[in-house]
């Protein structure tokens, strides 16, 4: 019967730390992990979703974070940009609907 153990994630952190230095099916039988495991923390680590702290990230992924905060940055300029477009459109509208009505009241007052 498997022992179903339960791992902190400093223990996950060190375990994928040696992983990527000896390499995952040799630090598995090292540690006692199971293999499967060791994997799978390995593909969280690259997925993003196992943050083993500063300094971690491979020249790959550290690639793809400086393109996606340069995309997020784009993103941002866009929104900035289409925010004053609204805001001009909405001041805009608020002076028109003063005249508007103004001169409904003021018609109303000239029929009275």
């Amino acid at each position: 019967m498997a022992e179903n153990r339960q791992y902190d994630h400093e223990y996950k952190v060190q375990a994928v730390k040696l992983a990527k230095e000896i390499g995952q099916a040799k630090a598995a039988k090292e540690l006692g992990v199971p293999k499967n495991t060791m994997y799978g923390w390995v593909r969280a680590s690259r997925l993003g979703n196992l943050d083993l702290g500063a300094g971690s990230q491979s020249p790959q992924s550290a690639m793809t974070l400086n393109e996606e905060l340069i995309r997020l940055r784009q993103q941002v300029k866009e929104l900035e940009k289409e925010n004053r477009r609204l805001k001009k459109e909405n001041d805009f509208l608020e002076e028109a609907s003063a005249f508007f009505a103004a001169s409904r009241l003021k018609s109303a007052k000239t029929k009275e």
